[in-house]
C-alpha cells in the first residue's frame, strides 16, 4: 500500500510541474497602428506573442494592409512616433533599429544568428488581411517587452542589400510591446 501512495504522490508532483510550466508561459497582445510622418494612425489589428518551450508563437489578426509580402521585426525602442533623419520625416523612426542585443550588425532572418528582432515575413492576403501563425526560436515574451513591433512596406530578403536592410522599405505599421 505504501508503494501505491508513492506512485500517487509522484503523479501529483508531475501534474503540478506541468501546470506550473503551463501557467508560467507569458503572453502579450500588441495593437498595431498605421504609421505615418504625422504620427500614429488608425488601429489595424493585433499580434499576440506567447512563450513556447523553445521560443515564441506569433498569431496575427490584421486588416487594411497592402497585399503582398512585408518585412516584420521587433525594433529596439517602445516608441512609434516619427523622427527626422537626413532632413526627412521617418514614420515610427523613434522605434530605432532592429532588436540586436548581441550587436551582430547582421540582418540574417529569424534564427539566422543576426538581429534577434528578425521575424518571418508577413504575407498579407489580397483582401488586406493577415491571419497567420508563426514560430520563432530563441525569443521570449519577457525579452521583447518594452520594444516595438514594426511592419515594413516591402518584403524582406534577410540581407543587407538592397539598402537598407534587405529592401523592407518604409515603416507602415507599428505597435508598442508591453
Amino acid at each position: 500500500m505504501n508503494h501505491f501512495y508513492r506512485i500517487i504522490g509522484c503523479l501529483a508532483c508531475l501534474g503540478m510541474l506541468f501546470l506550473s510550466a503551463t501557467a508560467s508561459a507569458e503572453s502579450t497582445t500588441v495593437t498595431l497602428y498605421k504609421a505615418s510622418g504625422s504620427g500614429e494612425g488608425e488601429a489595424i489589428g493585433t499580434v499576440t506573442f506567447t512563450d513556447q518551450s523553445d521560443g515564441i508563437s506569433i498569431q496575427t489578426d490584421l486588416k487594411d494592409l497592402p497585399p503582398g509580402l512585408h518585412g516584420f521585426h521587433i525594433h529596439e525602442h517602445p516608441l512609434c512616433t516619427p523622427t527626422e533623419k537626413d532632413g526627412k520625416i521617418v514614420a515610427a523612426g523613434n522605434a530605432g533599429g532592429h532588436y540586436d542585443p548581441e550587436k551582430t550588425g547582421k540582418h540574417l532572418g529569424p534564427e539566422g544568428g543576426g538581429h534577434k528582432g528578425d521575424l518571418p515575413v508577413l504575407n498579407v492576403a489580397a483582401d488586406g488581411t493577415a491571419k497567420e501563425s508563426m514560430h520563432v526560436k530563441g525569443l521570449t515574451v519577457s525579452e521583447i517587452r518594452n520594444r516595438s513591433l514594426m511592419l515594413h512596406e516591402g518584403g524582406d530578403n534577410y540581407s543587407d542589400t538592397p539598402e537598407p536592410l534587405g529592401g523592407g522599405g518604409a515603416r507602415i505599421a507599428c505597435g508598442v510591446i508591453q
